[in-house]
């Protein structure tokens, strides 16, 4: 979320498109097996409700969402996709509620079926660490491997859009 804040809204901005097309793989997630990323299904969520005020402030709500990618097919796509669709139609799902037992059920018998361990419900990303999410407009923190890597893409280019790579 603190790499996407950085740059994508002044971006998007500055550009002004008339049709904002944003692609939602849940390939992101913590749980993926292949990209070794540490995104959780709430700053998922918050990306896709970003990009749905993105594209009513700039694009007079014209929006292509797209979904793709994922392999943790049983605990994330379904659950990634069915907030992008209702997000996408103006139903945000409440995200205090508890699951379905449906959907328990049927992802634990699938989980036993392909010999998967269950995802204990987590508020951290699995390391302890909390899914707190600092604003980048708190300043940048050079000792952070995330705040260098977002300042360099803001250096290379923010400038060809006439932004300031570091006020913006």
């Amino acid at each position: 979320m603190r790499a996407i804040r950085a740059t994508v809204p002044a971006l998007v901005r500055a550009v002004r498109p008339t049709l904002l097309v944003t692609q939602h793989g849940a390939d992101t997630h913590r749980l993926d097996p292949l990209a070794g990323l540490s995104v959780s299904l709430e700053a998922q969520r918050e990306v896709m409700l970003l990009m749905r005020e993105l594209a009513d402030e700039v694009c007079e709500g014209r929006w292509l969402a797209l979904g793709g990618g994922g392999y943790a097919v049983i605990d994330v796509v379904p659950r990634s996709w069915a907030h992008l669709v209702a997000i996408v139609t103006g139903a945000p799902i409440e995200t205090t509620a508890p699951l379905p037992q449906e959907f328990l059920d049927a992802a634990e018998a699938a989980r036993a079926a392909h010999g998967l361990s269950p995802e204990p419900g987590q508020v951290t990303f699995g390391d302890g660490r909390p899914l707190a999410v600092r604003d980048w407009e708190r300043g940048f923190d050079p000792e952070d491997e995330l705040d260098r890597s977002v300042q360099s893409a803001r250096r290379a280019v923010f400038p060809e859009w006439g932004l300031d790579p570091f006020l913006d």
